[in-house]
């Protein structure tokens, strides 16, 4: 591969959204330092910092389409930094000298920080809005097929049954507690970061706090207690939620590529006409959308590490740790953005087959029955003694390739404790999916409350 798959015109849906790529483009990562330094300037002069003419001036060439990127990136060529070069090419569209009031006082590190996350605030309303999108969908689901008896799996092995729509009630749940982390996290993240050199503000005296202040207000952002240059665990906190979201959701796409498989056939991602699973098999219909969602979230579990390893930094600023974020934070966000894209349209259109899960559920010869005759047997004779006695049948039954009912039947021990028709309703599996319909409505209900808007 010659290009990065973010930017690669070939490849980049497949990995990421439009939507997204615009929020972490060099355009809009230069307007949000533009945003800093126009609201720097006009909280400046509110407090009597900088003349008022000299703000409102910033502020009208606070436009990042007046800006020649091409001087930027040769200036940081030049230079090897990351702000200077853009310092300059805004005083340059500042009429007398009004330019040499931008900046004034604060950082490299404040402006790029505090325009980062005005940056992430953009990116997780999309997060949060795909989410709900997710989670809406996932609700739809547990409720249609909250009664659909299937095959629950231990160990990749029949287990006991469950209903489809508790499964997807899980999904929902887990899916509810990544809103609630967002929700939780944003006070930490949604914070600025202009505090002055080494943090302390010392270029603008007294006067520093009220500034801090009152920029933060403009910005819409939370005030820090402290200057958080060398304390990286509000991003942290950021690539470890997405790489949670990233985590979720490849585990659903796994899940949907082994109940697809042609032995099981119980689900399948969505088929049109055109889309092609093979380019020498013809009758191929791949899981291609769940295995690009397992690719990303490949990506993005192990990216979440870096947010980690970020946060050890040195003294009061470290430039080579925090330059990697530069690079894994836009990434994380484009990367979650295809990831939650491609899995809202795998699960709006789901192929969900009952019969399938019905004929698998049978597969075992009621097998899959045998925890419900042993905690029925262990009330007369003890539930140790009943589970060596149904290990017993069991096995038996899978030694000659029988039913569990057959071998239930002739048993003597048996025989002395169940008719053969409570041995019939008992091997029913639509009789013993326990509370399979209860949770999911807890999960159902917990989520539409949630959603219900008050007024």
């Amino acid at each position: 591969m010659g290009n990065h798959m973010l930017s690669s015109d070939l490849f980049c849906d497949q990995f990421s959204t439009e939507e997204m790529r615009k929020v972490f483009s060099d355009e809009n990562m230069v307007q949000k330092w533009i945003d800093v330094e126009v609201a720097l300037a006009l909280a400046e002069a509110e407090c009597g910092v900088i003349p008022v003419e000299a703000a409102k001036e910033i502020a009208n060439k606070g436009k990042a389409e007046l800006f020649n990127f091409s001087n930027i990136k040769e200036g940081i060529d030049h230079t090897w930094h990351p702000i200077v070069p853009f310092i300059r090419e805004f005083k340059t569209l500042c009429i007398d000298d009004m330019g040499e009031y931008i900046h004034w006082g604060v950082t490299t590190q404040d402006v790029m920080d505090t325009g980062v996350v005005l940056q992430i605030k953009e990116g997780l309303q999309i997060v949060e809005k795909d989410l709900k999108r997710l989670e809406n969908i996932l609700c739809y689901l547990a409720e249609k097929y909250k009664d659909t008896v299937m095959a629950g799996r231990t160990h990749g092995q029949h287990a006991l049954p469950i209903t489809f729509g508790y499964k997807v009630a899980v999904w929902a749940s887990e899916v509810n507690r990544h809103l609630e982390r967002l929700e939780k996290l944003k006070p930490r993240v949604l914070t600025g970061n202009v505090s002055g050199a080494v943090g302390t503000l010392a270029s603008l005296g007294d006067i520093g706090l009220e500034v801090q202040k009152t920029l933060m207000q403009k910005l819409d952002l939370n005030v820090p207690e402290i200057a958080w240059h060398v304390s990286r665990d509000r991003l942290a906190d950021v690539t470890t939620f997405l790489g949670m979201v990233g985590a979720t959701f490849g585990k659903i796409a796994n899940e949907i590529i082994q109940l697809q498989k042609t032995e099981i056939a119980e689900l399948a991602e969505p088929f049109q006409l055109g889309k092609v699973g093979s380019s020498t098999m013809p009758q191929k219909r791949n899981p291609m959308a769940c295995e690009a969602v397992m690719a990303i979230s490949q990506l993005l579990r192990h990216k979440s590490s870096l947010g980690i390893e970020s946060m050890f930094q040195e003294h009061e600023r470290d430039m080579g740790p925090w330059q990697a974020e530069w690079a894994f934070i836009p990434e994380m966000f484009q990367l979650s953005s295809g990831l939650l894209y491609h899995m809202s349209w795998i699960l709006e259109k789901l192929h969900v087959n009952p019969d399938a899960m019905l004929e698998n559920l049978n597969k075992s010869k009621q097998l899959i029955m045998s925890e419900a005759v042993m905690m029925h047997t262990a009330k007369t004779i003890g539930r140790q003694e009943a589970h060596d006695l149904v290990y017993e049948i069991a096995m038996e039954a899978y030694e000659k390739d029988t039913t569990l009912s057959e071998i239930l039947k002739a048993n003597p021990r048996i025989k002395g404790i169940m008719s053969d028709e409570e041995i019939d309703e008992m091997l029913n599996p639509i009789n013993y999916v326990g509370l399979s319909q209860k949770f999911t409505n807890q999960v159902i209900m917990k989520i539409n409350k949630g959603n219900k808007v008050t007024t």
